[in-house]
C-alpha cells in the first residue's frame, strides 16, 4: 500500500477514470459499467470521487454513506477487486488511473452500488448478539456492574470492534458458494458474546450456530480477517467458537459466569463526581 501511495502521488492533477457498476433492477436487464472521469485532487477518497460524480456528472448514481469517518460501515464497496470502506480509501493509494467500483459481492443489488443486506442482518440477529443471563431480571432491571477482569475483557474485546460493514462476508469464499451460510460477521459476533464472562447464553445460541450452513462450513480461508477494515479477526473467532461447540457436545459443564459487584457500603462519593443520570427506561 505504501508503494502504491508513493507511485500514486505522481497522479495528482491527472485525470482518473472511475468505472462504476450501474444497475436499476426495475429497468435494466443486467448490470453494466459506466465510466466517469475526474481530476485527482490531494486527499480525495473513493467516496469523495463518487460524491463529486453524483454532484457534477450523474445525479442518478446511488450509493450508501453516512459518517465518512470509518465508523458506521455503510460505505463499504468493492474497489479494484477488494472490499473496502470507500471513505477511508485514498484514490492515490490505489496507484492506478483506472478505478473500478462495484457493490459488495455475495449480496443482491438493490440499485447501482447499494447491496441488499437484509440476509446479512438477519444472520446477525439469529445468533442473539447481546448479553443473555439465566435470570432475565438481571438484564431488565440492572442493579449494578458485573465483575470482569482485564484478562477476561481481552478475550472478546477485538470482536466488539465490528462495525457491521459486511466486507468480511463479501470476501468470504463460503458465502460466495452458499447463500445460506451464517457468515463470518454473525459467527464472529456470536463468539464475542460466548467469550464474554457476563453471558450465559451458549445453549440458546447453539441452534443458530451448529447446523449444516453454520460454523462448520467455514474452511478457514482467512479472507474475512484480511478484509476487515477494523482489524477484527472473525476467522479466529469462528475456530474458537468451534472449540466451544465441541466442548458442549462432549458434555463440558457451563463455566463460572461473572457475578454482580456487591453494593458498596460505607463509602461516600468523591467530591466533584456527578451522580449517574436517572434511568430513562424500566421505571
Amino acid at each position: 500500500m505504501a508503494d502504491n501511495g508513493h507511485k500514486g502521488r505522481e497522479l495528482y492533477g491527472h485525470e482518473i477514470e472511475f468505472k462504476v457498476l450501474r444497475y436499476a433492477p426495475d429497468k435494466d436487464k443486467r448490470p453494466y459499467f459506466r465510466s466517469y472521469r475526474l481530476i485527482l485532487k490531494r486527499g480525495m477518497t473513493v467516496l469523495d470521487a463518487l460524491m463529486q460524480i453524483k454532484e457534477t456528472q450523474d445525479p442518478t448514481l446511488s450509493y450508501r454513506k453516512s459518517c465518512r469517518m470509518g465508523i458506521c460501515g455503510s460505505c463499504a464497496m468493492y474497489v479494484n477487486g477488494k472490499p473496502v470502506l470507500t471513505c477511508q480509501t485514498q484514490v492515490v493509494e490505489l496507484g492506478s488511473t483506472l478505478i473500478e467500483v462495484r457493490p459488495l459481492p455475495n449480496f443482491p443489488i438493490l440499485r447501482d452500488l447499494v447491496p441488499d443486506l437484509s440476509t446479512f442482518f438477519a444472520a446477525h440477529e439469529s445468533v442473539r448478539p447481546h448479553i443473555i443471563r439465566q435470570n432475565p431480571d438481571e438484564v431488565d432491571s440492572v442493579e449494578g456492574e458485573y465483575i470482569q477482569s482485564p484478562g477476561q475483557l481481552e478475550r472478546y474485546l477485538q470482536f466488539a470492534y465490528c462495525i457491521k460493514c459486511a466486507a468480511c462476508v463479501a470476501a468470504c469464499p463460503t458465502s460466495a458458494t452458499d447463500s445460506s451460510f451464517t457468515g463470518p460477521q454473525a459467527l464472529g459476533a456470536a463468539y464475542r458474546y460466548v467469550a464474554d464472562t457476563r453471558d450465559e447464553g451458549m445453549e440458546q445460541r447453539t441452534a443458530a450456530l451448529d447446523h449444516p450452513h453454520g460454523l462448520w462450513r467455514c474452511h478457514f480461508a482467512g479472507a474475512c480477517s484480511e478484509a476487515c477494515p477494523k482489524g477484527v479477526d472473525p476467522a479466529l473467532g469462528i475456530q474458537l467458537l468451534k472449540r466451544e461447540i465441541l466442548k458442549q457436545r462432549l458434555g463440558a459443564g457451563p463455566r463460572d459466569s461473572a457475578r454482580l459487584r456487591p453494593p458498596q457500603t460505607g463509602k461516600a462519593r468523591r467530591e466533584g463526581i456527578p451522580e449517574a443520570p436517572r434511568k430513562t427506561a424500566g421505571d
